[in-house]
């Protein structure tokens, strides 16, 4: 691979997840002038708009998988994309951002409580290290108050919603593609959302940076993202292309203390790279799993291969 393909590569990973990183000051910044739903109304408004123009985003999809899709417009874009900015009423941005890195976590738990079947050991021990992450980071949140709590709570839910997302959206893009599933979730979203949100956006106090936080929240975070997932899954695979999740909460934090000042607990950040390691370790694990599984299918077909040559020279 040469030195132009390399950074090419990289770009395309690091682009989605310095952008969702940095969604969560935006977020922040955006409230400044409009409510929760106002926040998640125009995210979702200007996204549609941003992916609106890409011919593989208006290719048509399978009738069938409407149901999934209007599903994925509640539990990936409406019902999440509502609880951060609500959460972060009671949190900081950055505790929301590195939050998020359990992530890969609840939809491997989800994936497992839909297919019945427990993870392996290797697995589970990702998925622990990584929630164990995930509770030291909340631990100095949860100490603030009731009102920290319930952010907390909600950052959850979101992340719940999001494993259930992802487990529903995974054989819908690959039946239709990434980008016309996306464009259509972010209409049922629109679609779901415009009630409250055009209450919240009508009774808003604009000035400039918020404005310019919500347009850059719903062209990017979005918008753009999707777009540049899309094309890193299409070139390096899905698998390799989520490690740029890895990138949010680093994102999310270094601009949550020094672009909003906030004050994040050294045990916060501490839980936030365990949480990342045990994301890792439940990556690879997986990965390892993949690789195997698929030698032992290509050796068997190898075997399927060899009988029907001899039964082929029998017959002969």
């Amino acid at each position: 691979m040469t030195f132009k393909a390399e950074k090419s590569e990289w770009l395309l990973l690091a682009v989605p997840g310095l952008i969702w990183g940095a969604s969560f000051l935006f977020i922040a910044e955006g409230m400044r002038a409009v409510g929760p739903f106002g926040v998640t109304f125009v995210r979702v408004s200007i996204g549609l708009v941003t992916l609106s123009p890409f011919p593989s985003a208006r290719k048509p999809i399978s009738r069938s998988d409407w149901k999934g899709v209007v599903w994925l417009g509640v539990l990936w874009l409406a019902f999440p994309l509502t609880m951060f900015p609500f959460a972060e009423r009671h949190v900081t941005s950055a505790l929301t951002g590195m939050l998020n890195g359990a992530n890969p976590l609840f939809t491997a738990i989800v994936a497992s409580a839909i297919s019945r079947r427990s993870p392996s050991r290797r697995v589970m021990a990702g998925i622990g290290v990584g929630m164990g992450g995930a509770i030291l980071m909340a631990i100095p949140a949860m100490h603030t108050g009731q009102s920290s709590a319930a952010g907390i709570g909600m950052i959850v839910a979101a992340l719940i919603s999001y494993g259930v997302a992802l487990n529903i959206a995974s054989p819908l893009q690959q039946r239709n593609g990434a980008l016309p599933v996306i464009w259509r979730a972010q209409m049922v979203a629109l679609l779901l959302t415009a009630p409250l949100g055009l209450s919240d956006v009508l009774a808003a106090h604009w000035t400039l940076w918020p404005v310019l936080a919500l347009l850059t929240l719903g062209a990017l975070g979005t918008g753009v993202a999707h777009v540049v997932m899309s094309v890193a899954a299409g070139s390096f695979g899905a698998t390799r292309a989520s490690a740029t999740t890895f990138l949010i909460p680093g994102v999310a934090l270094v601009l949550g203390v020094f672009v909003r000042h906030e004050n994040v607990a050294l045990l916060s950040v501490l839980g936030s790279g365990v949480c990342a390691a045990g994301a890792w370790l439940m990556r690879r694990a997986r990965s390892s799993e993949d690789a195997h599984n698929s030698s032992i299918l290509a050796n068997q077909g190898s075997l399927l291969n060899n009988a029907e040559l001899q039964e082929c020279e029998q017959g002969g």
